[in-house]
């Protein structure tokens, strides 16, 4: 009996141990190993799309005419620069790969002090099926760590996200993130006040793509019902939209008339064809020519009707 005892306590004593030397591991590790050497540690200050710089803009944005919010579709295709040459103020709260679970979290913080006439929000099939793992990582390493962090964390219940919250909290502890300044020059990208980014001229070379199956996440279902009801109960403007691309889904039909049961929905690839070659950098994204293009006829046919 005594024996047994023995053997539960020394248990109890290695759990916790475990987990400290858990907790540093990743610590150390974030610190020491460039990102991309630990698989299950991705922290990424800044990132491929500039979100801390955006966030950083946005706490000090209010009363905007236009809000976007969604995927890097949304941030690669509306520029805020056009915008406000025909009068409309706006912000672009767009992330990488961002899904409907993550555009609840934004629009829980954000909505009330950006207070938007009309919100446009980017849809596509693909987000709509994504686990929303690599916008979380985004998140987490450049905006609040909160309650509402933390419960998505538990919904998701993935290891490199446990890892980001721990890394995330180690750098707000010893390393200091408020001295982080991110380049508005970046590879071929410019961060453009409000939230666009823009490529340099590019244009795409392969035309040749298949079609993506895609299938609703429940997750990102609920999520999404969740936000399009709390920009109903502000009685904000609501455009769902999908931008332009040359990526194609199977049963585009079955998300085009999903979409369109909750409001105003359009599809530009039906509206508005453009020329894969001339008009486009990558099998998802507007080249500079094709985001003038877009965003004149969305201006003209859309908001000034």
């Amino acid at each position: 009996m005594k024996s047994k005892f023995n053997f539960l306590k020394s248990i109890l004593y290695f759990i916790p141990f475990t987990l400290i030397l858990y907790i540093l591991f990743v610590c150390l590790g974030g610190y020491v190993f460039p990102t991309g050497i630990l698989k299950n540690l991705i922290y990424q200050l800044g990132g491929t799309g500039y979100l801390y710089t955006r966030l950083q803009e946005v706490k000090q944005t209010k009363n905007v005419d236009i809000l976007f919010v969604g995927s890097s579709l949304t941030y690669r295709s509306y520029d805020t620069r056009i915008f406000k040459k025909n009068g409309y103020s706006t912000f672009n709260l767009g992330s990488s790969s961002q899904t409907p679970l993550q555009t609840k979290i934004l629009m829980e913080r954000y909505l009330d002090s950006l207070n938007p006439k009309t919100i446009i929000y980017e849809v596509n099939p693909e987000t709509f099926s994504s686990d929303g793992i690599e916008s979380t990582l985004d998140l987490i390493a450049n905006d609040n760590l909160d309650k509402k962090i933390f419960d998505l964390a538990i919904k998701q219940n993935h290891i490199k996200v446990y890892n980001a919250l721990i890394y995330s909290f180690c750098r707000i502890i010893f390393y200091n993130n408020y001295n982080f300044k991110e380049n508005i020059r970046k590879g071929n990208d410019t961060y453009i006040s409000g939230g666009f980014v823009q490529k340099d001229l590019a244009y795409f070379k392969d035309t040749f793509t298949t079609k993506i199956d895609w299938k609703m996440n429940k997750s990102q279902n609920i999520a999404f019902e969740r936000v399009i009801n709390k920009i109903r109960k502000k009685g904000v403007k609501l455009l769902l939209v999908q931008a332009p691309i040359i990526q194609q889904y199977n049963n585009s039909e079955q998300f085009d008339t999903k979409m369109l049961s909750y409001g105003d929905y359009y599809n530009f690839n039906k509206i508005l064809p453009l020329n894969d070659s001339l008009f486009f950098y990558d099998n998802f994204h507007l080249n500079q020519n094709g985001v003038k293009i877009y965003n004149e006829f969305f201006i003209e046919n859309y908001l000034k009707k």
